[in-house]
């Protein structure tokens, strides 16, 4: 018995769906399925890789390589045969915002991304100092990225930030196409940089870098959900930050949330 279609998340239909040359035209009729043009939009519109419209749409990236490769040759069997090209059907569902949501990072985005195995592929982002998780994210003066494969880290290596501040880091994980960040303190600022990105956070996380990726990909990560780091009295210090409670402070106008 074949394995059945796993339906493909999308997030919303194409301002146009019938595309018609002016001049001579062929009689034959293209059909470029929404999961087919989703995975155009994200792709060649949106600028995502492979990973992360996998992502997206809820699918493997051996998926996503199949859907992208058909699409291309539908367009370019319409652009070359002059065909009318349509866009419509395909195995989907809308995401949460019920067919008008057209972002390049959805809500609800699975940043676990899995092949049809399910095994984990993603890269992670560590603050970094000495082995451990950095405790204040504006002021890391490294991250220590792993490449995760088939629920392994498979590669690591440590970056310099050189001397980019609160405002650059999110770019930064961004131009080396990070997927996750854990990290100790981290302001509010910072973390909407980061959901800007399309780049999941897990805050709050104190003790062993390499452990938290490992803990991470087992699932079971020890983090804080409404981190926050904004509170006074630490200077350069920034070491401890997490230890003295930057999740559980939110007074306005505190030295270490502004500006991130």
């Amino acid at each position: 018995m074949p394995r059945p279609c796993k339906k493909r998340k999308i997030c919303g239909r194409p301002k146009c769906s019938r595309f018609r040359p002016e001049q001579l035209q062929s009689k034959e009729v293209i059909v470029l399925s929404l999961d087919e043009y989703e995975c155009i939009r994200l792709m060649d519109y949106e600028g995502l890789e492979q990973g992360q419209c996998a992502a997206q749409m809820g699918i493997a990236r051996t998926t996503v390589q199949a859907v992208y490769k058909s699409a291309r040759e539908k367009l370019a069997r319409a652009l070359v045969q002059a065909g009318e090209l349509r866009i419509e059907g395909g195995d989907v569902f809308f995401c949460e915002t019920k067919e008008n949501c057209h972002r390049r990072h959805c809500c609800g985005v699975p940043y676990r991304v899995e092949d049809e195995g399910g095994n984990i592929q993603m890269r992670i982002a560590v603050t970094y100092d000495n082995g451990e998780v950095f405790q204040h994210f504006g002021h890391t003066e490294q991250f220590k990225l792993y490449d995760v494969e088939n629920n392994t880290v498979t590669a690591s290596r440590i970056v310099d930030t050189n001397g980019s501040g609160h405002g650059a880091l999110a770019g930064f994980l961004a131009e080396h196409k990070v997927d996750v960040l854990i990290c100790g303190g981290i302001g509010g600022g910072a973390q909407m940089a980061l959901a800007a990105a399309g780049i999941k956070l897990y805050g709050g996380v104190t003790g062993s870098a390499d452990a938290a990726v490992e803990a991470l990909v087992q699932n079971s990560l020890n983090y804080n959900p409404d981190v926050k780091c904004d509170h006074h009295g630490h200077g350069d210090h920034h070491g401890t930050c997490g230890e003295h409670g930057c999740g559980n402070h939110g007074e306005e106008g505190h030295s270490c949330g502004r500006n991130y």
